[in-house]
């Protein structure tokens, strides 16, 4: 009976489509017409006081466009040129009027950049100071920097561009006469064009309601006309709260629907016959008919028609069906508590990895296209790409991500890829540098991961990191009343506090950050029912270890612990850092932010330094060593054999940190 529904749908589809188009468009909908502005199209969120209403577009994305055809946005009091907006990606490129021309112009001043957060967020997050009139005494403390030019009127000023990375304001108080922050794309700059990148601009992305929806129905978003509160899609003949109807009449034309409708009867029960007839020839299996069938279905070749879901590459079922071998066993890569995980090349020749959701893991397939289009933009150098998914009307959810050849963390450290030695420690620590980059990049972007281990962590040929099911978790239920059904961490990762509220947090990725650590550090499982009780979870099994400063026990001794200063050092000072991450109260544990910097400045210290200094003082010591105790030395080691005093918590790599442990959780 499918295709005599398809008839029926089909011809009374025809009476609406005459009667919308006798009437006159809605007023709502004329006033909210797109506008070009240069090369872009202006429209919802945006709009251009004057030539569209203010109900047409969202607070706060008001533009003009000036004499030179540019688009115009106010930002933090300062006047930023629109390069390029990208709805489907619901992203766009700015840079500051005053950096467009081939100097800097000090007229009218540039102002610190800040964000408002509810209305926009940074695709790649870069921070540069630029510096006027500084002392050459301070410019010498800097180190390296860029120097670039200022123009005010016909005086020419010279300006530092330096990165802000490891710096505050408050430095350059009493030693620069004027001093800003600017933002800038990380990836838009090499080592030392840090004026370049800022010349460049930076992309922002926008995160207020998105309009994909009503604008896939024929509608332009806009706001409630009284309330100006309530979002709603204006229609060519109304107004609707989400998206325009695709069936239904309004009482003014059922008139002339019913004279229309009498003629669309008479169609069907002429069409009625050859229905019977083709229908007849389907189930007599008459191949030419079966083909056409499958042709009509919605999982028809989208990806070789070139289909994109407002930014979002679509993949046809049966193109990710044939790639993977009809998702056969030997195809499979793994499984979680999302779905199974299979290898499979496209036509195209590209190796992806096809993820085949379980059919609880969503509920609408409207919120599970939205999601997708919020992690299609997220962008980051050690980030899975996501390539795509099926369309909403496949027969299965899947999503489509690049291919990382070469194996989790876990299968190298205590997997079937794992070799005594074959991971150095250099190896190592680049890992957990790139996975807590790739981690703070989510937080900033409001991602929390919640499922942060080394099985999801993917390495490349060159050993490269690729953290993979990142924000997968926003496609499915959160809150508590859904927990159960919810993936919500994997054991020997979980935050201890999840068992107390149910909820995971940036700083629930942080503990599990710190699991890994101790992954790298030790080679050892997160969970090892072999190990004694107390301590089948290593979280545990590190904890005791680290406060007994016991870390010849947990380093893997192939990483040369014993022989190696450095190594040594730097193992040491790592699982320092585990220890705080992996706190039971939240509240001390470090941001994700703050642990990328920690691992930064550990990688970067000077251990030969290092090494000849606390040589010098074990001289000391040797040259001492027959002098008798000093009253306060005898007291001392009195109370430690008293056990009344207990070793502090490791805070060595944190003492260094601009804030301990205040920053909120996410």
């Amino acid at each position: 009976m499918g295709l005599i529904n398809k008839l029926i749908n089909l011809s009374i589809s025809i009476s609406p489509f005459f009667i919308l188009c006798s009437l006159a468009l809605d007023q709502y909908f004329q006033d909210c017409e797109p506008r070009e502005c240069g090369s872009n199209t202006i429209t919802y969120p945006f709009y251009i006081p004057g030539l569209q209403k203010s109900f047409c577009g969202h607070w706060g994305f008001e533009v003009t466009c000036n004499s030179k055809n540019q688009t115009i946005i106010n930002l933090s009091n300062n006047t930023y040129a629109v390069q390029e907006i990208l709805y489907g990606f619901q992203s766009l490129h700015i840079v500051n009027t005053a950096f467009i021309d081939s100097s800097f112009n000090c007229a009218p001043d540039i102002h610190n950049f800040t964000l408002d957060k509810k209305m926009f967020q940074f695709s790649f997050p870069g921070e540069a100071f630029l510096l006027q009139d500084c002392t050459e005494d301070f410019k010498k403390s800097l180190g390296q920097y860029k120097e670039a030019s200022c123009v005010s009127g016909n005086k020419s000023v010279d300006l530092l561009a330096i990165n802000a990375e490891h710096m505050n304001l408050s430095k350059f108080v009493g030693n620069c006469e004027r001093f800003v922050s600017v933002p800038y794309d990380k990836e838009r700059k090499n080592d030392t064009d840090i004026d370049g990148a800022i010349r460049k601009g930076f992309q922002l992305n926008w995160v207020v309601s998105n309009c994909s929806i009503c604008a896939e129905s024929g509608g332009r978003c806009g706001y409630h006309i009284e309330t100006s509160s309530q979002m709603q899609c204006f229609c060519p003949h109304g107004a609707y709260p989400h998206t325009c109807p695709k069936k239904g009449l309004s009482g003014k034309v059922v008139g002339l629907g019913i004279g229309i409708g009498i003629g669309v009867f008479m169609l069907l029960v002429l069409a009625l016959p050859i229905a019977l007839w083709h229908l007849k020839k389907l189930r007599s299996g008459d191949s030419k008919f079966v083909a056409r069938s499958v042709s009509l279905d919605g999982s028809a070749s989208d990806l070789e028609r070139g289909n994109i879901y407002f930014g979002v590459p679509l993949f046809s079922y049966r193109d990710l069906l044939e790639a993977t071998d009809n998702f056969n066993e030997s195809k499979e890569l793994g499984d979680g508590g999302f779905g199974t995980v299979y290898y499979g090349k496209l036509k195209d020749g590209r190796e992806v990895a096809v993820k085949r959701l379980y059919e609880k893991s969503f509920r609408r397939v409207e919120q599970f296209m939205n999601e997708v289009q919020i992690l299609t933009r997220l962008r980051h150098q050690h980030l899975v790409s996501l390539y795509g998914c099926t369309s909403q009307h496949s027969r299965e959810l899947l999503l489509v991500y690049e291919y990382v050849e070469n194996g989790t963390v876990a299968d190298h450290l205590h997997g079937k890829k794992a070799k005594p030695g074959s991971l150095t420690w250099a190896v190592r620590l680049g890992i957990a540098i790139e996975t807590a980059s790739a981690l703070s990049y989510l937080h900033a972007s409001d991602i929390i991961h919640r499922d942060v281990k080394t099985n999801n962590i993917l390495l490349d040929n060159t050993f490269k990191v690729r953290v993979a099911d990142f924000g997968l978790s926003r496609l499915f239920p959160t809150d508590v009343t859904h927990v159960s059904t919810a993936p919500q961490g994997t054991p020997g990762y979980l935050d201890p506090e999840y068992h107390q509220c149910y909820q995971l947090t940036g700083k629930s990725d942080v503990y599990s950050f710190g699991v890994v650590l101790i992954e790298l550090i030790s080679s050892l499982p997160a969970i090892d029912l072999e190990r004694h009780r107390q301590e089948i979870n290593l979280s545990n099994y590190a904890m005791n270890r680290i406060q007994r400063c016991a870390f010849d026990e947990l380093v893997d001794p192939h990483l040369g612990f014993a022989s190696d200063f450095k190594v040594r050092k730097m193992t040491t000072m790592v699982a320092e850092l585990a220890f705080q991450c992996l706190q039971h109260d939240k509240e001390f544990r470090p941001s994700m932010d703050e642990v990328f910097k920690s691992l930064n400045r550990i990688e970067s210290a000077d251990f030969d330094a290092l090494q000849e200094e606390e040589m010098a003082v074990e001289r000391v010591k040797i040259q001492t060593s027959n002098l008798p105790p000093s009253p306060i030395e005898n007291v001392h080691a009195q109370l430690l054999s008293n056990n009344q005093v207990h070793p502090p918590s490791p805070i060595s790599v944190m003492d260094k940190w601009d804030s301990r442990s205040t920053i909120p959780s996410k």
